[in-house]
């Protein structure tokens, strides 16, 4: 079982109902992943839980509401979970590293190649990398959703086999099962479709902030970059390694698809787009059923301020994303000749290539 797998933990899964680490919980996930690494699989850990864990410490009687407040929790938090992961881990002789990461760490392209050399390298020695997001520098609340967001791109980033997605309910359901007896499981899910996001719920506990939406979200992404993915509850002895072996206490998200080339990972998951092109039904059915590139002819309207080499997303006719791709033309040349043939264009403006989006510098996202 060479494999590699990214295991995703929420605070829901740490820390007692009101706050604070649950030592017993943790050194139960260390045990199960002992069990993993037993096998000799490479386990990367995505852990949440460093507000949680911090806020009680920090003098707050609940979970603060406040962006400078929730980083100050984090800030406490932070080495109190990485003590707590230390401390469990240690009786198995596995050695733990933490790695905090933000959405500007996947952005750039730098900055990501050298997480995941960092990442490689104590796989490399037998060391479990612990992700979390770096909530003491965050200066947005666009969170990554309970790290579900964060599990997903990290088991892109390292080309994982699967994820596993750790909740407190055992899969995703037609209908809330406490209170619907005919509520059945989704065993196994090869496509995310819009009918299964209608059966997602709402918001988690009052400790985590993920719900089963922001799980499917992290699926998806897994999924298009050629990721299985395990949405379930470990709770018990041999739990984890269930998930892991296909047998696990909630829904599979299997995928067909290969894994994505880095720079195409970049180009869907974690660059950051600075404008939208929609485009008509003719360009749609071209770049998702034929795999061609981009021409002006297919644009019928343009948004924001790029420039050659910036990313763009696509927008279909329902106003639905198509994908995203780098664009090859600045937004004042693209508003003038959107629409035109490539005779026009040529005739019209000086550039280096006719394509607005090229085929290899595109990646679909539906």
């Amino acid at each position: 079982m060479n494999q590699r797998i990214v295991v995703k933990i929420g605070s829901s899964s740490l820390t007692s109902e009101h706050g604070g680490l649950d030592k017993n919980q943790i050194r139960y996930y260390a045990k199960e992943l002992k069990s993993l690494t037993d096998l000799g699989l490479q386990v990367v850990l995505v852990t949440s839980g460093a507000v949680a864990a911090g806020f009680r410490a920090i003098g707050y009687e609940t979970r603060p509401k406040q962006l400078h407040e929730k980083q100050a929790a984090a800030a406490v938090g932070q080495a109190l979970l990485m003590q707590a992961y230390q401390e469990s881990l240690q009786p198995y002789g596995i050695t733990a590293a933490q790695i905090l990461l933000t959405r500007q760490d996947f952005a750039n392209r730098k900055r990501g190649h050298n997480a995941h050399m960092t990442i490689e390298e104590l796989l490399k020695q037998g060391i479990i990398p612990i992700v979390n997001e770096n909530d003491t520098v965050s200066v947005d609340e666009l969170k990554f959703g309970d790290n579900d967001t964060l599990s997903a791109l990290v088991a892109n980033l390292v080309h994982a086999e699967s994820v596993i997605i750790i909740t407190d309910t055992d899969g995703l359901y037609t209908a809330d099962p406490r209170t619907n007896p005919e509520a059945r499981r989704f065993e196994r899910i090869e496509q995310i479709t819009e009918q299964i996001y209608a059966y997602a719920g709402g918001a988690g506990t009052s400790v985590g902030t993920g719900g089963m939406r922001s799980k499917l979200d992290a699926a998806r992404i897994a999924m298009r970059g050629g990721v299985s993915a395990f949405v379930g509850r470990v709770h018990e002895a041999g739990d984890l390694l269930q998930a892991v072996n296909g047998s696990g206490k909630g829904t599979y998200f299997e995928t067909q698809l290969h894994s994505l080339p880095v720079k195409k990972q970049w180009l869907g998951f974690h660059s950051t787009p600075l404008g939208r092109i929609r485009v008509d039904e003719g360009a749609e059915h071209a770049l998702l059923i034929k795999g061609s590139s981009l021409l002006p002819v297919g644009i019928t309207d343009v948004h924001g301020q790029f420039h050659p080499g910036d990313v763009v997303e696509v927008i279909g006719v329902d106003g639905r994303l198509i994908g995203r791709g780098i664009v090859n033309y600045d937004y004042a040349q693209l508003r003038k000749v959107a629409g035109w043939s490539t005779a026009d264009v040529l005739m019209a403006l000086e550039i280096a290539r006719i394509e607005v989006i090229h085929r290899d510098e595109w990646v679909t996202l539906r």
